[in-house]
């Protein structure tokens, strides 16, 4: 089976703080100009609790962005930032949109509790937020004759530039996708849609196609 090349993958664990009655991914990166999502579980017994989402690393002295019981005329950022709660899934989520790299830093998912005498329920994540590109999945394969395709991904202040299709090793086999953003002859065809993503296609596979690219 050709492999064309290799980007290793992780999945990022669940880990519970203490008390564990809130939980969240530990970290979530995304490129700049991109989107995420957050799920934050809690327990069954908070399902009527408000919750909220805040920027900083501790509790007392967090940013407020987003509530549960917030409307859209009392939070003007909601196209940024927003909520949703789903008590049958014991979960939240929270959506941010449009993300800068200075937004990169320490969030928390909370419940408040309504009493003054004790603390709300929280769960910390750390959101990443690079300048850069990656590909959507790091290694393709397909039979000899066929074709498959490369979805690259890029952060937002890589929209107006030039983008390229290189094979590891050969920097004359670059191919450009131009002022147009498109790129097509018998073998290849790339695509920029100037959104965040370009897509490379690889034509008529033969085996000595098989290899690392970028």
């Amino acid at each position: 089976m050709p492999r064309l090349f290799i980007l290793t993958l992780s999945l990022l664990p669940w880990i519970p703080v203490v008390p564990c009655w809130v939980t969240t991914q530990n970290e979530v990166s995304v490129l700049e100009g991109g989107s995420i999502t957050v799920p934050c579980r809690y327990d069954p017994k908070y399902a009527n609790h408000v919750k909220y989402w805040c920027r900083g690393s501790m509790r007392e002295f967090c940013t407020s962005l987003a509530r549960t019981d917030e409307t859209s005329s009392t939070n003007p950022s909601k196209d940024k930032v927003s909520i949703f709660d789903d008590p049958a899934q014991e979960m939240f989520t929270v959506t941010m949109n449009n993300l800068k790299e200075t937004e990169s830093g320490w969030y928390l998912c909370g419940v408040e509790l309504g009493n003054g005498w004790k603390a709300d329920d929280v769960a910390y994540t750390k959101v990443k937020v690079i300048h850069g590109m990656s590909v959507e999945n790091g290694m393709v394969s397909g039979e000899e004759g066929s074709s498959v395709t490369v979805q690259c991904l890029y952060s937002e202040r890589f929209r107006e530039s030039e983008k390229k299709w290189c094979r590891s090793g050969g920097w004359s086999s670059c191919l450009s996708a131009g002022s147009e953003g498109s790129y097509e002859d018998t073998s290849v065809a790339i695509s920029d849609d100037r959104t965040g993503t370009f897509t490379v296609t690889l034509k008529k596979l033969q085996m000595r196609d098989a290899g690392w690219y970028l």
